[in-house]
């Protein structure tokens, strides 16, 4: 494959040129890990009418259709204008359903038929689309084919997140050394980009290269970086990490947003920091910019770890006033008001998403289930487990987990362990394993093996999150202590093991390695 600099020296025809216009850079290359901020809407056209729901039927018109070209001529005989709007709209939900093809035929009719002054923005989405389909090789072909004067900043950067999105990290190196040849500005977002393909354990230690080759390029961290990298220090349930990086931007003097409170809400909620987390809480709702799905699902979750049934009822009612609730959240409000201990206002919820919509999807039941077996309401559990299996939906390893627990709870001990071995026949993906809710619930398990003194179940499930950086928390090893001390049973080196696993001793654990010291024979 050729690097743009070998392919720099080669003469192509050039596409169709207009007018320059003033374009931003869109792509921030932040993926699941904190949502990117959304890229800067041009103005409403004169005589557009409305905008919002033009921009709807038109992105739907585009999804539905046999071919774009159809879609267009459809749009036009209706007596409407092509605004950049309008495309902009769809091609954004094009790719959030990952529809790249369309959203690709969609600029090449753009760059074709140019209904409007094109700008260098229209040509980022051409080369970004190009690549996704046909690879770096056509994206680069397509770069030098463009009009010289695009070829700016945007277009640069927009080549250089192809390349990352396509994992070649080497071409993207690359790109930026011309970029600074010519002495144009890099995007913090390439950077940020840079830092996700390098978050994997073996590769982390890059980071801090990644880092000081941003300060060396005098490009600023946006707070999406910083927010990654708090993601990062969470992820691995590292709350001096996390406090670290949050004392970084701060000396940075870079500005926290809702999703970075959210971030510190949540790693200290999961922590069982609740006084922290609920300041932080605290923080995203006078951060809060409008009504956002995203930040409202946060503080549902926020408010079940903290208990706030209140606040919990007041922020879904606020999501139920939006155009469309999403069946993710229906089971986020279900799991929150269930953890705050409002099983009728879960039970409410669940009826109200029954009614309205076919669930078809194992996780729907697995929300409800989740607040039955915690409080160890097992008829109850038994007939959604039989609801479940009626409406065709098979039961996971997520479902044998909570069943388990909720024997557990229920005091059926052999039942318990009877599922959670039907529970290990069914495999689990490596990110559901290290997800927090399947963490909590597999301690929660750990929690009730240790109440009743079970050590030798205790140990095994520990275990299981002892595979985890979860273990970090003292409450987790203090759980395992329990189990010592309910069993009545001594053990050397407890306090050493703990601390080579990387969780910090606190005062719990020394009353319980006391209490354990009394059984030494």
């Amino acid at each position: 494959m050729l690097l743009l600099r070998t392919l720099l020296r080669r003469r192509r025809p050039p596409l169709p040129a207009t007018a320059a216009a003033a374009g931003f850079f869109t792509s921030s290359g932040i993926d699941a890990l904190v949502p990117p901020p959304p890229p800067p809407q041009p103005p409403a056209p004169e005589g557009a009418g409305d905008e919002t729901e033009q921009e709807g039927s038109l992105a739907r018109r585009v999804e539905r259709a046999s071919s774009v070209c159809e879609a267009m001529r459809g749009w036009m005989a209706a007596g409407r204008a092509v605004h950049r709007g309008h495309v902009f709209h769809a091609i954004n939900r094009l790719r959030r359903h990952r529809l790249h093809r369309t959203a690709l035929q969609v600029m090449e009719w753009i760059i074709r038929e140019r209904p409007y002054k094109l700008s260098d923005l229209d040509y980022s989405y051409l080369l970004e689309f190009t690549a996704k389909v046909h690879g770096i090789s056509e994206a680069e072909t397509l770069f030098l084919r463009i009009p010289q004067e695009y070829q700016k900043e945007l277009l640069y950067n927009n080549l250089v997140m192809a390349a990352l999105d396509l994992g070649l990290i080497k071409h993207s190196y690359a790109y930026m050394k011309k970029m600074r040849e010519l002495s144009l500005p890099i995007s913090p977002y390439v950077y940020n980009r840079l830092i996700i393909l390098h978050s994997s354990p073996g590769r982390r230690k890059t980071i801090s290269k990644i880092l000081a080759q941003m300060k060396a390029d005098r490009v600023t961290p946006h707070t999406s970086t910083y927010n990654i990298l708090l993601k990062i220090q969470a992820n691995e349930h590292n709350i001096d990490g996390v406090a670290r990086v949050f004392n970084d931007m701060k000396r940075a003097k870079i500005e926290p947003n809702e999703i970075t409170y959210g971030i510190l809400a949540i790693a200290h909620a999961v922590a069982r920091l609740y006084t922290v987390s609920g300041t932080y809480v605290e923080a995203i709702e006078n951060s809060m910019t409008g009504t956002n799905w995203s930040t409202l699902e946060i503080l549902l979750i926020l408010y079940g770890y903290l208990g706030k049934e209140k606040e919990l009822k007041r922020t879904w009612e606020v999501m139920q006033g939006l155009p469309h609730v999403r069946s993710k959240s229906f089971m986020i409000a279900i799991e929150a008001f269930g953890k705050a201990g409002s099983i009728d206002k879960a039970e409410e919820i669940w009826l109200e998403i029954k009614s309205a919509r076919k669930l078809s999807l194992t996780e729907h039941f697995n929300s409800i289930l989740s607040v039955y077996c915690r409080h160890g309401l097992m008829d109850k559990a038994s007939a959604v487990f039989k609801e479940m299996r009626a409406n065709g939906c098979q039961p996971n390893a997520i479902t044998y987990r909570h069943l388990a627990l909720g024997c557990l709870k229920s005091g059926l001990v052999k039942e318990a362990l009877k599922t959670m071995d039907m529970g290990k026949k069914e495999a689990v993906a490596k990110k559901v394993r290290s997800s927090t809710p399947w963490l909590e619930t597999t301690h929660m398990l750990l929690e009730n093996f240790a109440e009743i003194g079970d050590l030798e179940n205790a140990k095994r499930v520990y275990e299981e999150l002892n595979e985890s950086k979860y273990c970090r928390n003292s409450f987790v090893y203090n759980s395992l202590l329990k189990a010592y001390v309910k069993a009545k049973v001594y053990e050397p080196d407890l306090l050493r093991a703990m601390i080579l696993r990387g969780a910090m001793p606190d005062a719990e654990t020394y009353s319980l390695l006391r209490l354990i010291e009394q059984f030494k024979t």
